[in-house]
C-alpha cells in the first residue's frame, strides 16, 4: 500500500467518524475527557519512559538543548497536562451556541449558530503536550482531528494518542474521530496538504521548514509559526518591574514561541535599567547582542547584526536595542515582529494606549510578560496554538476557535420577491 493510499484511507475514517462527532451531546465527549485525565495519571510512568526513548534519540543525534527542553515531560508537565485536559471539560460545550438571533421585516426568525469546522489535522514538531491539547480541544469542538506530530517526539506521541483513543472509546465515541499519522516520512504533509475534500483545516505549528513545507497548500492554512516577542521599556517605567517581566519573558522557559527575543529599552532608562537587568541575564546564561548604545553601556553584550532583529531564537539569547522614543519602539515592532505578543512596561496611560492600539499583534500587553501569551494561561484549558493569521481566528486558539457557523432560518411560507 502506497504512503498516499494509507494516508487517505485513514482520512475517509475520520471524516465518517466527524458526522458522529459532531452530533455527540457534551455529556459523552466530558465523559471521554475525564477517562483521559485518570489515564494521563495512571500511565506516568509509561508516558516518562516513551519520551526517555525519544529524549535518547534526540541527545544521540546532537539536538541543541532548547529542541531537547521542548521535548522533554517529567511529572509536573504530565500533571499539567491531566489538569488541562479536566479544565477543557468544565468548559461550556461551544458546538450548538447561539452567537446571534434576529428577525427580519418579512418574519423570518434567523440565528447564528456554532459548528464544527469538520476535520482538522494539526501538524507539529517536538511537543508532545500538543498531541493532549490540540487532541482534546479539537474533540470537544466536535471535530475529528488528525494529529501529525515530529518524528523527534514519535514514541511520546503515539502512546498519548493511543490514551486518547482509548477514552474517546470508553465513552461510545469511535476511535476514529483521533488519527494519529505515525509515518515519519515529511511526504505525509504533501499528501495531507493536497486533499481539500478529505480535510477542512490544517493548523500548522512549527518553524521555516514547515511552513515551506506547506507552501501552496490546497487545504486552507491557520498557522502558528514565528513568535519573535518584543519588550519596551519606556522611560517612565517602574525599573524594578521592568526588570522581573524582561527576567520572566526570556528566562522562564526561552525555548517557547511567547518568550521574549527583542528587548527595546528608552534612550533615558537605558542607563539606570540596562547594567543591573544586563547582570541577572548574565547570570541565567543568556547571551546579550546588543546595538552600539547598549554595547557602551553593558559590558560584554556582543554586537548586534541586522538578522539578530529577525531571529526567534528560541533559546537563552537576547537581541537589545536603545531607542529614542516610542515612535522608533513602534517602528521597529512593524517592521521585525511576527505579530505573536509584544509588551510595554510604562507608568504612561497614553503611551499604553497608544502602544495597544499601535501594536498590530495578537496579543498587546502592558506591564506583563509575553509568556502569558497561552490558552490555559486565558482560561482556554489549552491551546492547539497561537494563530497570527488575520482570518477566522487571532492569538491562542480554544474552544470557540476550532468551530465555525451556521445560519438557521425559519420560516412560514415567506417567499422572495
Amino acid at each position: 500500500m502506497s504512503l498516499e493510499t494509507e494516508t487517505l484511507g485513514a482520512l475517509a475514517r475520520a471524516r465518517a467518524a466527524a458526522r458522529g462527532l459532531a452530533l455527540c451531546p457534551g455529556t459523552r465527549k466530558n465523559q471521554a475527557l475525564g477517562a483521559l485525565a485518570a489515564m494521563l495519571r495512571q500511565e506516568r510512568g509509561a508516558i516518562l519512559a516513551a519520551n526517555a526513548g525519544d529524549l535518547a534519540r534526540a541527545r544521540s543525534s546532537g539536538m541543541a538543548g532548547a529542541f531537547v527542553e521542548r521535548l522533554t515531560l517529567d511529572d509536573a508537565r504530565i500533571e499539567a497536562m491531566a489538569r488541562g485536559v479536566e479544565e477543557v471539560a468544565a468548559l461550556p460545550d461551544p458546538v450548538g451556541e447561539v452567537i446571534a438571533r434576529w428577525r427580519r421585516p418579512n418574519g423570518l426568525e434567523i440565528s447564528q449558530v456554532r459548528v464544527p469546522i469538520g476535520v482538522i489535522a494539526i501538524i507539529y514538531e517536538s511537543r508532545p503536550n500538543v498531541t493532549v491539547d490540540a487532541g482534546v480541544l479539537g474533540l470537544k469542538a466536535g471535530n475529528a482531528v488528525v494529529l501529525r506530530g515530529g518524528k523527534e517526539a514519535l514514541g511520546s506521541n503515539a502512546f498519548l494518542a493511543g490514551l486518547i483513543a482509548r477514552a474517546l472509546e470508553s465513552a461510545a465515541i469511535a476511535r476514529d474521530a483521533l488519527t494519529f499519522v505515525g509515518n515519519p516520512d515529511r511526504e505525509v504533509i504533501q499528501v495531507l496538504k493536497r486533499h481539500p475534500e478529505a480535510i477542512d483545516l490544517i493548523i500548522p505549528r512549527g518553524g521555516k521548514a514547515l511552513k515551506e513545507a506547506l507552501a501552496g497548500s490546497a487545504v486552507p492554512l491557520l498557522p502558528h509559526f514565528d513568535g519573535i516577542c518584543h519588550t519596551y521599556v519606556d522611560r517612565t517605567a517602574d525599573l524594578k518591574m521592568a526588570e522581573e517581566i524582561c527576567f520572566n519573558a526570556k528566562c522562564s522557559r526561552p525555548s517557547v514561541c511567547n518568550a521574549m527575543e527583542t528587548l527595546l529599552v528608552h534612550r533615558e532608562a537605558a542607563p539606570h535599567f540596562l547594567p543591573p537587568l544586563a547582570a541577572r541575564m548574565q547570570r541565567a546564561g543568556v547571551e546579550l547582542r546588543g546595538c552600539e548604545r547598549t554595547r557602551a553601556i553593558v559590558a560584554g553584550a556582543r554586537p548586534a547584526v541586522e538578522t539578530d532583529w529577525d531571529t526567534e531564537f528560541l533559546d537563552l539569547i537576547l537581541a537589545v536595542k536603545v531607542v529614542d522614543s516610542l515612535d522608533e519602539a513602534l517602528a521597529h515592532i512593524a517592521r521585525h515582529g511576527s505579530g505573536l505578543a509584544d509588551a510595554i512596561v510604562t507608568a504612561d496611560r497614553e503611551v499604553a494606549a497608544r502602544f495597544q492600539h499601535e501594536v498590530d499583534s495578537a496579543t498587546v500587553y502592558v506591564n506583563a510578560s509575553t509568556r502569558f501569551t497561552d490558552g490555559f494561561e486565558f482560561g482556554f484549558g489549552a491551546e492547539t496554538g497561537i494563530s497570527t493569521n488575520r482570518l477566522h481566528a487571532r492569538g491562542p486558539m480554544g474552544l470557540r476557535e476550532l468551530t465555525i457557523y451556521k445560519y438557521l432560518v425559519a420560516g412560514n411560507g415567506q417567499v422572495r420577491n
